[in-house]
């Protein structure tokens, strides 16, 4: 069985950001070979959220709300997509981490929420506070 790997929110903005052509690229290529291939491809419902905050407050041209809903809707629909889902415990334990290994409390949530769900691998640009997490390893998509 193929690795099964989590999609942080900065790696999936990029998907929608056309202000970032080659990274654009690279996302959606790196989506279309894991679809093609069967990998496991999987994110959580806090991930989704950050998404929809991200690609219509923080790129330099916003996604529409109501397209930013959408690409959601999509997303939750779309099987090919595991959906991460966290708990109180999930919560608790992000504390914990959170203040064991100095990593921010919504990293935390994240990682907690993966181990949880025996994903042990990350796509994302923020290597420096996930490499700091026992049991994940990063990979920078970018790179």
């Amino acid at each position: 069985m193929k690795d099964r790997r989590f999609f942080d929110t900065n790696v999936l903005v990029y998907a929608f950001d056309l202000n970032e052509p080659q990274k654009r690229a690279s996302v959606l290529k790196l989506i279309s070979n894991m679809e093609e291939s069967n990998e496991t491809m999987s994110i959580s419902t806090q991930v989704l959220l950050e998404f929809y905050s991200a690609v219509t407050t923080k790129i330099s041209v916003p996604i529409e709300r109501k397209e930013a809903a959408a690409i959601i809707n999509d997303f939750a629909a779309a099987s090919e997509w595991i959906k991460l889902e966290y708990t109180l415990e999930t919560a608790r334990k992000a504390a914990v981490l959170s203040s064991e290994h100095k990593v921010p409390i919504w990293d935390a949530l994240i990682a907690e929420t993966m181990k949880e769900n025996g994903v042990d691998t990350i796509l994302t640009e923020n290597e420096k506070d996930f490499k700091k997490v026992p049991g994940i390893k990063v990979i920078n998509p970018f790179k």
